[in-house]
């Protein structure tokens, strides 16, 4: 089974939704292929973080006698009703504002319910968190693990659609620890380490959908911050322990790598 079929069937295989034939390929192919397996262990991860920080609402008890009440009578019953209850003149109206009632609970239940799903960039920053952790839980920092940036960057050819740009920061205090491959937003992309004091930091790079710049913009969650933007045709995703003013000074000095090195 190759990457491509393997990323496909990924879903259904973290649903438990494959034969067994196909499972046992799968689960071969995600023993040999550090991609893949990345892949794999990243959509596991943000499935767990969806499960368990996800908003439900539950509807209210007396929705559905609400709902039934708004809804016209069948004929006979109605006819049986009409009969047993003239006085009802204004049976009418009530319906049409039971109706009004029920629609109005509806969409008001519907925007709640659209308001407490995540949006895209708060799925990715969750992509990135599960993505950090792990590689400081598992010691995988780096698959090539060097300071030198000329032994970093050739290493990423023929593993990636494009060449990620690469420096060492030594001199600005953000030596290189390395670079390794990793999955986010759909696809493989770079992740280089960088090392500030006692904090690791981990940047995201892949090619962005358009060549439009995007302002950086910052978030925390759990204790983490983080930093994204696009450059020079690149999308950066940035995360560390580290304080956040520091951060930015890396964030910047990468902007101007990025403004002087396109590509």
């Amino acid at each position: 089974m190759d990457c491509k079929r393997t990323l496909e069937l990924l879903p259904a295989h973290l649903d438990q939704e494959l034969g067994l034939p196909e499972s046992s390929e799968m689960d071969q192919h995600l023993q040999t292929c550090p991609a893949c397996h990345n892949a794999f262990a990243s959509q596991s991860a943000l499935r767990d973080a969806v499960k368990q920080r996800a908003t439900y609402f539950q509807a209210p008890i007396d929705l559905e006698s609400r709902i039934r009440a708004a809804l016209p009578l069948e004929p006979e019953i109605a006819a049986a009703t009409t009969k047993r209850r003239p006085w009802q003149w204004g049976s009418w109206n009530w319906l049409n504002a039971g109706t009004l009632l029920a629609s109005l609970v509806a969409l008001i239940w519907s925007a709640g319910l659209y308001l407490a799903t995540p949006s895209p960039n708060e799925l990715l920053a969750e992509e990135v968190l599960s993505s950090h952790v792990r590689s400081l839980m598992v010691n995988h920092l780096a698959d090539v693990a060097s300071s030198d940036q000329h032994t970093v960057k050739p290493w990423f050819d023929g593993k990636l659609d494009f060449s990620p740009p690469v420096a060492d920061l030594t001199a600005q205090g953000f030596p290189l620890v390395g670079g390794r491959l990793d999955y986010l937003d759909h696809r493989p992309v770079a992740a280089l380490v960088y090392r500030h004091r006692l904090h690791l930091i981990n940047v995201y790079i892949w090619p962005a959908a358009n060549e439009r710049q995007t302002a950086l913009r910052t978030l925390s969650i759990q204790g983490y911050h983080l930093l994204h933007w696009s450059e020079a045709g690149m999308v950066y995703w940035m995360i560390s322990d580290l304080n956040p003013h520091d951060l930015m000074t890396l964030a910047r000095i990468l902007q101007v790598q990025a403004q002087r090195t396109p590509g």
